[in-house]
């Protein structure tokens, strides 16, 4: 099966007027056999973020210094200042890694970079280093102390098992997890449990959080389709057994889908053989979000156990091809970018901002009636943007150059190496626990 490359217009709702949004994007769409070992997650077609798909007066909004979702919280918490994590530089670190590709055994394969014979180790050394606030490197027995006897759940796409991946990684270093459930192929549900603690880590495979229908094969459809008033109730008939619960998706919205409320079509995206209106994903994104954190919201409310609870969003993580996906030199970066070197394309920041803004949104909705639930966002759009050195690339698949460069090579130039640059979004995420459970107790 080749390569089908589709020319054509992002559609925005007309709540963008002003926006000549991303013209003329190209997708790629990837042959399915590759789609198998590609994470099964993997977009399949992945905008190619090229210098022209925007015009002048698109280029990124800056990313606001402070987190709109913060707000609400300020004046609860005497004893942690509250800190925009999302504010920083990345900066030289002689530590490196706190693990590696042979003492932790739960790195997906396509994403051990040095055991896949990655040759360059630069980009192990660095951290990331707040504006306003130290960042305190991770510490695997606080962490779990910290979600002792209680259920850390991740939901979303492969970034979320992306994250959960890293997390186990640097969690094993004190104890090992134990894998307790496993459901469906592909590792797309797991439960693991940290004895010594009694805590529970999860994820689970949700790629649009509400409910959805994924193009496959099996489906018979070459296209998603998502019905945005309805939960995903693979996770949210779990909620009630989760404390914590970190959202982790975007990718898989990119992808043609057709999009139904209350059972009627509202739209579609990318599907010229419908007479579907095309109204892009943005707004769907949006919806998705709303109905996400509304239910998350409802459920926890009305269940018996009144305990706090945290709902996390971990925010868009741009891909960074800069050519082909199948073409060597997809992402060859070796260091991060400089301050101000690499502008957001305006996709991704837009991306960013409906979940920033959703999130606070529902926050202020939480804080209003009650405060026993906490909403926030761990904003890592800007950390990751400036990582292009993070990926696998080629090293998805072992010693790509065994034989010597060749020009025809795929490369992962969205999902991060492990260790590598994700492990940051595990520190904040301990960060923000912490300030969490001080501000409950």
């Amino acid at each position: 099966m080749g390569t089908i490359h589709h020319h054509h217009h992002h559609h925005q709702p007309s709540s963008f007027p002003t926006k000549k949004l991303i013209t003329g994007a190209l997708y790629a769409l990837l042959p399915l056999a590759l789609l198998r070992v590609y994470l099964f997650s993997i977009p399949l077609n992945q905008p190619k973020l090229t210098n022209n798909t925007q015009t002048q007066e698109t280029s990124s909004p800056s990313i606001p210094s402070s987190q709109a979702a913060e707000g609400v919280e300020q004046r609860h918490s005497p004893r942690s200042p509250r800190c925009d994590y999302s504010d920083g530089r990345w900066v030289p670190d002689s530590r490196g890694p706190r693990y590696n590709g042979t003492s932790c055994s739960t790195i997906k394969d396509g994403q051990n970079c040095m055991a896949h014979g990655r040759p360059d180790a630069g980009y192990l050394y660095w951290r990331w280093q707040p504006n306003q606030c130290q960042l305190p490197g991770f510490d695997p027995v606080s962490f779990l102390q910290l979600i002792q006897n209680e259920h850390l759940a991740f939901v979303g796409d492969s970034m979320a098992r992306n994250q959960v991946e890293s997390l186990l990684c640097l969690l094993s270093t004190a104890t090992p997890p134990d894998l307790v459930h496993r459901d469906g192929q592909e590792n797309k549900f797991r439960r693991w449990v940290f004895h010594d603690y009694n805590a529970t880590i999860s994820v689970f495979w949700c790629p649009f959080l509400v409910k959805g229908i994924e193009k496959s094969a099996a489906s018979g459809l070459n296209h998603n389709k998502l019905y945005l008033d309805s939960p995903d109730e693979r996770w949210a008939s779990e909620l009630d057994r989760m404390d914590m619960v970190v959202f982790s998706v975007g990718h898989w919205f990119l992808h043609p889908a057709i999009y139904y409320e209350n059972e009627l079509v509202l739209g579609c995206h990318h599907c010229p053989e419908s007479n579907h209106t095309e109204i892009g994903f943005f707004d769907v994104f949006r919806r998705a979000f709303k109905t996400t954190l509304k239910v998350a919201s409802s459920r926890y409310w009305s269940s018996p156990a009144s305990s706090e609870k945290l709902v996390v969003v971990t925010t868009f993580s741009p891909a960074q091809f800069e050519g082909e996906w199948d073409k060597f030199g997809a992402c060859p970066k070796k260091e991060p970018y400089k301050e101000g070197e690499k502008e957001m394309e305006y996709m991704d920041a837009e991306m960013r901002k409906i979940e920033v803004e959703e999130v606070a949104a529902a926050a202020k909705e939480a804080a209003e009636s009650g405060g026993r639930l906490r909403i926030e966002a761990l904003d890592v759009t800007k950390l990751a943007l400036l990582r292009p050195d993070g990926h696998p690339g080629p090293y998805m698949y072992p010693n790509p150059f065994a034989d010597g460069i060749k020009e025809k090579v795929q490369n992962d130039c969205v999902h991060w190496c492990l260790p590598g640059p994700i492990d940051t979004w595990n520190e904040i995420l301990m960060e923000m626990i912490r300030r969490w459970k001080e501000k409950s107790s």
